[in-house]
């Protein structure tokens, strides 16, 4: 016999997104830096780093290059992120990760026509 069991889904979305950066040296300053940034929250784990934000979290190079000590770009960027979540765009001087789709439409080319 089967037992039937009830879950509760939330399905309001969260507005957040985030990375997950390697606990090294490099991800340690770029999420100390982050850390400093209205809204945005940072975990610190034996092997990783969560920057979580809300709606929007923007990783400047410049500011990450100043604190770091050397240019810091998208290809350092990548190098020390696993993963993330939300919509991520990448800049000439920044890569920004939005929350819903609908932030990003300008920059992904997402179809905004209401479906009937």
């Amino acid at each position: 016999m089967t037992a039937s069991r009830q879950y509760t889904v939330d399905r309001t979305a969260s507005n957040m997104c985030g990375v997950t950066l390697m606990n090294n040296q490099n991800g340690y300053v770029v999420a100390d830096v982050m850390r400093r940034k209205e809204g945005v929250t940072v975990a610190e784990y034996p092997s990783m780093i969560r920057v979580d934000g809300k709606n929007k979290v923007v990783f400047n190079w410049d500011e990450i290059s100043d604190a770091i000590g050397f240019d810091f770009g998208q290809p350092d960027f990548e190098e020390i992120m696993s993963t993330h979540y939300g919509r991520m765009v990448h800049l000439d001087d920044e890569t920004v990760l939005f929350a819903n789709p609908e932030d990003a439409a300008e920059y992904i080319d997402f179809d905004l026509e209401p479906v009937e």
